[in-house]
């Protein structure tokens, strides 16, 4: 049997530039889809996939990420104090027991492969999942980690990338994957390129933010230099570890929001605010008000 993804990294070092001057204090994960921010569906997404330690790649400016998974006796008590326990139960369970947090700094920008290497001391010698919180995905009542965590199991431990299908005119956005189709969704990598333009692509299945990787991937992207961009690109180091073990392309279920994109937020604001507990009929009902007038 594979060892157990216990552990998932979150790089959340970027600068968010998309969305200033929104991000010029806040971090872009911190941004709000309804009420709670994009880093805590994606942390809740790690959990309920089995994940332990949650490993954060920051920087300098991210200390409201810390805060935000951190206690705050001061607000906790007042919400005591107030009887606002629903709210208090809200706050308390943000980080679910069992679960704790590593904060390791990113010192420079060089790129995606380098957040996930700086995560290479705590992760050790184990498998591990990577998650970018930009990439909201809404797989109802089976997240899409939880699915490829069971799909890393299942193939007896080999790496596993997230990929949906994108349009022709779009492959120059992300990395591309060409595949030998093995059934059930999952394919086998053949070959992985990094933002191809159109005419150069070898397929339009992109991977998106989600990864399940062996502990392999650390030695290739301790070696593997600068690419795109003047920066260590993790496509890259996957490129190279499908010479020493398979990695399957797993087209997992679910809606997928770009979040690092405006109208892909506007979008997950939207979807997410219509299936919300609370507020989702009174805002159906606005909605449709505001549509017709």
């Amino acid at each position: 049997m594979p060892s157990k993804v216990k552990k998932a990294v979150f790089p959340v070092a970027g600068m968010g530039t998309r969305f200033l001057p929104a991000t010029k204090a806040n971090p872009k994960e911190m941004l709000p889809i309804v009420d709670k921010p994009l880093i805590q569906y994606a942390v809740e997404e790690a959990v309920d996939a089995g994940c332990e330690q949650l490993i954060f790649v920051t920087s300098s400016s991210k200390r409201a990420i810390e805060d935000h998974f951190d206690k705050n006796y001061e607000l906790e008590s007042l919400l005591e104090e107030k009887g606002k326990n629903e709210i208090l139960n809200i706050v308390q369970g943000i980080l679910p027991k069992g679960v704790h947090c590593v904060y390791i700094r990113q010192a420079e920008a060089l790129g995606l492969g380098h957040a996930v290497l700086c995560a290479a001391g705590v992760v050790g010698d184990e498998p591990f999942a990577v998650i970018l919180a930009d990439d909201l995905i809404d797989g109802g009542n089976n997240p899409c980690l939880k699915q490829m965590v069971e799909t890393y199991e299942n193939e007896g431990g080999s790496s596993v990338i997230g990929v949906e299908s994108v349009g022709a005119d779009e492959t120059d956005k992300y990395g591309i994957v060409a595949t030998t189709d093995l059934g059930n969704k999952i394919g086998r990598v053949d070959q992985i390129v990094e933002k191809p333009k159109p005419a150069d692509a070898p397929s339009n299945l992109a991977v998106v933010g989600r990864y399940v990787l062996t502990p392999r991937i650390f030695e290739l992207l301790r070696n593997i230099g600068k690419g795109a961009g003047g920066e260590i690109q993790l496509t890259d180091a996957i490129a190279q570890l499908l010479e020493y073990e398979r990695v399957l392309a797993y087209e997992f279920d679910g809606i997928r929001y770009d979040c690092g994109d405006k109208l892909g937020y506007l979008k997950a604001t939207v979807e997410y605010g219509l299936k919300h507990k609370g507020l989702g009929e009174d805002f159906r009902k606005y909605l449709q008000a505001f549509c017709v007038s």
